[in-house]
């Protein structure tokens, strides 16, 4: 078993070894949209005021739920409300579904971009997630008009964090599965997910072992991560993002049996054979606040984020072409 574990580490470390090498020089990013800079701290403003947001306070996670329904109204949606029974709590959660059509003869190929806006009990979550959502519904206007060619939906998921962490009670399971059962044909996932915590002081970044060879120890960058079978659409993202944008970003392919690889939306896509990928500033790896009340809205840095998200632009142009 333990030899087992050593290989797989080892695949994906040079997994991310490939990745890295191909990644240019990085220089300083520019200024980002300042009109971006105050969507995203708004949005994340909104959805901490409402407070912890999950079935241990069913009223103010469906209370983030009308919040989100109404923002992506405003943006010109028809919003669908996928209702899903919660067994273990035995109450009722949403999904909430915004969607452009592609042209008929592509619209049977679906990108979907996601973000859980539930937050940890306990906490009111800025990073994890109000900053994955905040960033779900800037993209989601950005592309309110857009014609895309293929299908493109963003959907804000419910019950990502524990106890429903990993079950099928998680938002995007449900989902997933839905899309399973329909025939649907994802052929993109980007699941977004802590965004907005930066440092850049030289040791304010940690990983699981070993990885700590291949990746910088200061935490001014963004992450893309996947598994080993979702690597195409992986480096597609990167190359999209890196044409966009020089803000610094990371990247790795790697086994799900690495720490932290599997710990978002994306899994449950996995779970029923779509290719996702994961977008994060790396969470608990970074972020002292990770999962306690500290994590409030003052503690992130809007500007990177607003950065990430004009990077994520050119990842959907990309995707849904």
């Amino acid at each position: 078993m333990a030899v087992a574990v050593l290989l797989l580490l080892f695949l994906g470390a040079a997994c991310f070894v490939y990745m890295k090498r191909r990644r240019p020089a990085a220089s300083v990013p520019g200024t980002p949209s300042a009109a971006l800079v105050a969507e995203l701290r708004r949005d994340v403003g909104a959805l901490c005021a409402i407070g912890q947001r999950n079935t241990f306070v069913p009223e103010n996670l469906n209370a983030a739920a009308a919040l989100i329904e109404r923002e992506l109204q405003a943006a010109g949606y028809t919003v669908e409300r996928h209702r899903y029974f919660v067994e273990q709590d035995g109450v009722h959660a949403e999904n909430l579904i915004a969607e452009i059509r592609g042209p008929r003869q592509n619209n049977d190929e679906i990108v979907v971009i996601g973000a859980h806006y539930d937050s940890v009990e306990g906490t009111i979550g800025a990073d994890d997630n109000a900053s994955g959502t905040a960033a779900l519904l800037a993209l989601a206007r950005r592309f309110a008009r857009s014609k895309p060619a293929r299908t493109l939906r963003f959907v804000a998921f419910a019950n990502e964090e524990p106890p429903h962490f990993q079950t099928h009670d998680m938002g995007s399971w449900q989902y997933a599965r839905r899309c399973r059962d329909r025939g649907e044909k994802i052929v993109a996932m980007l699941s977004l997910e802590t965004i907005a915590y930066y440092r850049d002081e030289p040791g304010s970044q940690q990983y699981p072992a070993p990885l700590a060879s291949f990746y910088p120890d200061t935490a001014n960058f963004i992450a893309f991560a996947s598994n080993l079978g979702s690597r195409a659409l992986l480096k597609r993202s990167v190359d999209a993002f890196r044409a966009t944008t020089n803000f610094p970003i990371e990247s790795a392919a790697m086994p799900e049996a690495v720490t932290g690889i599997s710990w978002s939306d994306q899994w449950s896509f996995w779970q029923f054979g779509y290719p996702a990928i994961c977008v994060t500033d790396t969470a608990l790896f970074r972020n002292p606040n990770y999962h306690t009340p500290a994590d409030r809205p003052e503690t992130l840095d809007y500007e990177r984020a607003a950065h990430v998200v004009e990077g994520l632009v050119g990842v959907v142009e990309e995707l849904v072409r």
